[in-house]
């Protein structure tokens, strides 16, 4: 009866006209765009996508929807389809005023369609589709419903009918809450069962330290504090104690409110240092009341959640050898709402070197904090910044652990910024402390740091290795920019023919046998990416590996040096490079597992100078992978993992399966933000768009799912989304 009546609902949602998109050549990858345009504008409101595909084309998901407005600038959002089984693809979404340009651009071009419409929906079709998708939502999740309800019941106090409607219909749009209110909604609003069971976890527990928080007070807005005590008081994990500590005597009013906590709770500690009120000296006398293994620092302004204690020590007893143990953490506007969640991804010593992302709440062991020094002069601003990186030199990085959970709260207008010339000062002298032959600098167009390392004297010589098949212009290109740009000197070119016949490539390889560093090697075998890389390696006179697409072309000059620079120390596997599409947006960020079921492009068509989430765009880290189309590696890693995998990665692939065996053995793979190039993404190869190739790809991608686990990567979080590259909060399927 249910399913008869979505059926019915369904037939009354296509009865208004629909306006017919144009196709319009991208000019890139032989991709197909849709485009509608209009001289006045498009009338604002809520819209459908209908897309009708050719048989064999791939299901649409996430895609991009550019959106040119009346002065002509453009923005850019995702769309996310639902395809059914007869290639019928649609989605919703919500249009600004002033649009006058609307181009959707597939992910995966080419897509070719049967027919595209767009049609504004009107209000009555819009409650008819609320029907379908409550209707939808209820047989889909017959064991989760009253957590739906409960969701909706929340929403609608908050913001309405309208705002319930819109959220369930548009998700995304512009007139909902953002998805980071739906994850809070979803995944960190505890029931009471919920919480009963955390209770019943710690009850069972091995392990129950006493954890010392450290609260330092200088100056503090009262209602705040009384906020940030509160929320200590009320976790749900009681072996803790509070150390306060700050200058008490001249603030009467500070004076009544420690007294009173200390009064009501016999494990809240005070001393009045009568000093002055810098941190460290605050920090330090906090450090001295606490008699805990564990010990915190929390901010006069912020707040912990009520499972922050109690989740930190589930994790101590996950792992009994953990010298330090961190969280996510969002902010608190004036107001109390929630925003800007960092999502944190496991431990990064690369990361750290370029910012604190430790941040807050970082558990450290006391004896730890003791033994390093505890909190110095001379860093104001980035006290914490300094303890941090002088604990981390001392203990084994695998007894760092990352709690993915939201569990700390900075108020948004009173939180401490750090302050860049203490955090250099503090990052120079962890890199003096280590001997790094490497210097801290201000990292470019970002409040964060870069250590640019030395590179190796005599510098190692470097193969860059490019397979190639005709497509002379692309080859020369790539040849040329990295011949006439790259400051490095000691590198060769060895160009792998995988049997070009045209007469313009041709000629150029007579040409290149003129040139000292350049070798063309014939390869007269079948297309195999892989084998043809691991053929060009057994060729190489370098210690370090080059992998370079033919549609790569240089921008930074010092591209190659910065790459061999982070290759050439120990622990590091494969180096990765910033790429970007020709018309300036990013092509490549990192790699990132399990995106779409398998992997995905980090930032992937964001604005080339955008900072990315909480600056990834701008600074040193680690990923599970990197892209194969720019890749620097020492030749005797290649070796020891055995090259790729030419018998099951023929093709597709075989980049990431690379860098997750190095991963496996021990090595760190890293993206440099400094390592800028262009990348024309597979012009010479195509894409998958024939039966063979589809086949080929669907072989690979279930190998990859069989030899990996793809759906956790320690340098993403689980609370991100899996379908699209743009960081967003992970969020339930709606539909």
């Amino acid at each position: 009866m249910r399913k008869t009546l979505l059926r019915y609902v369904d037939n009354l949602l296509h009865v208004r006209r629909a306006v017919q998109f144009e196709p319009v050549d991208d000019g890139g990858a032989g991709a197909t765009d849709l485009q509608w345009t209009t001289r006045s504008g498009l009338e604002p409101g809520h819209y459908r996508a209908c897309l009708r595909l050719q048989d064999g084309i791939s299901p649409l998901s996430s895609e991009r929807l550019h959106v040119r407005n009346l002065e002509g600038g453009w923005e850019t959002t995702y769309l996310q389809f639902s395809t059914d089984r007869s290639n019928h693809a649609v989605a919703d979404f919500f249009l600004p005023r002033g649009a006058t340009t609307l181009k959707l651009s597939p992910r995966t071009p080419p897509v070719s369609f049967k027919s595209a419409n767009l049609r504004r929906v009107g209000s009555v079709e819009r409650y008819l589709m609320l029907v379908k998708t409550m209707g939808a939502l209820a047989l889909k999740n017959r064991g989760d419903i009253r957590r739906l309800g409960g969701y909706g019941v929340s929403l609608m106090r908050r913001k309405g009918i309208r705002g319930l409607v819109a959220h369930i219909l548009y998700p995304k749009g512009e007139e909902t809450p953002n998805g980071y209110s739906l994850w809070i909604e979803t995944y960190d609003s505890l029931s009471e069962d919920q919480v009963a069971g955390i209770r019943a976890e710690l009850a069972d527990a091995q392990m129950q330290p006493r954890i010392s928080l450290l609260l330092a007070i200088c100056d503090p807005d009262v209602r705040h504090l009384r906020s940030a005590i509160d929320s200590v008081v009320t976790q749900i994990y009681g072996k803790w104690e509070l150390c306060i500590a700050g200058v008490f005597s001249s603030h009467p009013e500070i004076r009544q409110v420690v007294d009173e906590y200390a009064a009501a709770h016999p494990n809240v500690r005070t001393v009045d240092d009568g000093i002055d009120d810098q941190v460290f000296r605050a920090s330090n006398s906090a450090l001295r009341l606490a008699t805990g293994e564990w010990a915190a620092i929390i901010g006069q302004n912020d707040r912990l959640s009520p499972t922050a204690l109690a989740e930190m020590v589930l994790a101590i007893n996950r792992h009994p050898r953990a010298q330090l143990i961190y969280s996510d953490e969002d902010t608190l506007t004036e107001s109390g709402d929630r925003k800007d969640p960092h999502f944190k991804p496991d431990f990064s010593l690369p990361l750290l070197q370029s910012h604190d992302f430790l941040h807050r709440l970082a558990l450290h062991r006391t004896e730890n904090i003791k033994s390093a020094g505890a909190w110095r002069s001379g860093f104001e601003g980035s006290e914490n910044y300094d303890l941090n990186l002088r604990i981390v030199e001392g203990i084994d990085a695998g007894n760092i652990c990352h709690v993915p959970k939201i569990l700390y709260h900075s108020r948004e207008s009173l939180s401490t910024s750090p302050r860049l010339e203490s955090g250099l000062k503090a990052l120079r002298e962890h890199i003096g402390r280590l001997r790094l032959a490497a210097k801290a600098e201000f990292a470019k167009d970002a409040p964060c740091y870069r250590v640019r390392f030395d590179v190796p004297v005599p510098q190692p010589q470097v193969s860059l290795i490019i397979p190639t098949r005709d497509q002379a212009g692309l080859l020369r290109n790539c040849i040329s920019s990295i011949i006439e740009k790259t400051e490095y000197d000691n590198y060769e070119i060895i160009v792998v023919d995988n049997g070009s016949v045209e007469a313009e490539t041709l000629a150029l390889f007579q040409e290149l046998k003129d040139r000292f560093n350049v070798v063309v090697l014939p390869y007269k075998f079948p297309f195999n990416y892989s084998a043809i890389n691991n053929f060009g390696v057994k060729n190489a006179k370098g210690s370090i590996i080059g992998l370079i697409n033919n549609d790569i072309e240089v921008i930074s000059p010092g591209w190659l040096t910065e790459m061999v620079s982070w290759a050439s120390q120990p622990g590091i596997g494969c180096v990765g490079a910033k790429l970007y599409y020709g018309n300036g947006t990013i092509q490549h960020g990192g790699i990132i597992l399990g995106i779409n079921g398998i992997a995905g492009h980090a930032h992937k068509h964001f604005p080339g100078q955008h900072p990315g989430y909480f600056n990834r765009l701008k600074v040193h880290q680690n990923f599970s992978a990197v892209t194969g189309a720019c890749l620097i590696v020492r030749k005797e890693l290649f070796e020891k993992v055995g090259g790729l995998d030419e018998t099951h990665l023929a093709v597709a692939l075989n980049d990431v399966d690379f860098c997750l065996r190095l991963q496996e053995a021990g090595y760190a793979n890293i993206w440099t933000p400094y390592a800028e190039l262009y990348h024309l993404e597979s012009v010479s190869r195509g894409s998958e768009n024939n039966p063979q190739k589809k086949k080929r790809f669907e072989q690979e991608r279930e190998f990859m799912l069989e030899r990996w686990d793809l759906e956790n990567d320690p340098y993403y979080s689980p609370n991100l989304t899996r379908t699209s590259e743009d960081f967003a909060p992970r969020v339930p399927e709606m539909r």
